[in-house]
């Protein structure tokens, strides 16, 4: 996904490579924010009318709930 201006002949859809480097780059820099970041940027492209990139930060903020709860779980399995 390295897109850098509106194409829209391309199809940008982030590989599933893709989605997990963004997860990654989120929870690294922003911790337990990475998912209400990741939902931000879902609506405001939604907003804009731009629904491929809203349904790829969508993929992106599932994801970062998925890992979280994993990882919870697996917390609550140790104690």
């Amino acid at each position: 996904m390295t897109a850098t201006g509106w194409h829209p002949e391309i199809d940008a859809t982030p590989t599933p490579s893709d989605v997990l480097s963004m997860v990654e780059v989120l929870e690294a820099q922003h911790g337990v924010l990475a998912e209400e970041i990741a939902d931000f940027f879902a609506t405001k492209h939604c907003l804009a009318g731009d629904a491929g990139r809203s349904w790829a930060w969508a993929g992106v903020a599932a994801r970062v709930r998925q890992r979280t709860r994993k990882r919870l779980k697996e917390r609550a399995q140790i104690s």
